[in-house]
């Protein structure tokens, strides 16, 4: 399935990126996401809610480079290996290349398509103190969709796939979800 899905969203962003290739201009945007994430492991697993801001611009109708910076809220579990609770929480910031592919005849909405990385910076605490795990890198790949309610403001959803490039507990790779919106100059 997860094979499927990254094999799709690979065809949707190359189809986005080498239409229209030639017709560049400079569209910036800002806008901001609520995400829900987490972090595979099983029973185990960290659930986390997040606020995201990015800035970014579309280059054409088909494809765009954001850059983002994203805190999430601490997230608390058992310790299962010892005595009382531990608390983990993590900031990310990184860049995406998005691939859009317009729909209908008016191209108010368009499906999605984002590879990119990110560094995220994970920190723990628990009875005994704080834990920093190293920074650890994460390499993204997304789907999803957007709706341009006017020439200015698009709400989007997206669906990501991150494999992190060292284990976190018992775990590399995370999911995330998150509805957000930006506002066009």
């Amino acid at each position: 399935m997860k094979k499927t899905i990254g094999a799709l969203m690979v065809a949707v962003s190359a189809v986005a990126m080498a239409a229209n290739a030639n017709a560049m201009e400079y569209n910036p945007y800002v806008g901001v996401e609520y995400g829900y994430s987490f972090v595979n492991g099983g029973v185990d697993a960290n659930n986390f809610n997040s606020g995201k801001v990015f800035v970014g611009s579309q280059y054409n109708q088909n494809f765009g480079v954001e850059a983002f910076y994203q805190r999430t809220t601490s997230d608390k579990k058992a310790n299962k290996d010892g005595p009382g609770a531990y608390k983990v929480k993590y900031e990310a910031y990184g860049i995406d290349a998005l691939g859009y592919l317009p729909m209908g005849c008016d191209q108010d909405v368009s499906l999605i398509g984002t590879v990119g990385l990110a560094y995220y910076d994970v920190k723990s605490k628990n009875e005994g103190g704080k834990a920093d795990y190293d920074g650890m890198w994460g390499y993204r790949m997304g789907a999803g969709a957007e709706y341009n309610v006017t020439e200015n403001v698009a709400v989007r959803a997206l669906a990501r796939y991150t494999k992190l490039d060292q284990r976190l507990d018992s775990a590399n790779d995370m999911m995330e979800y998150s509805l957000g919106a930006r506002y066009n100059f």
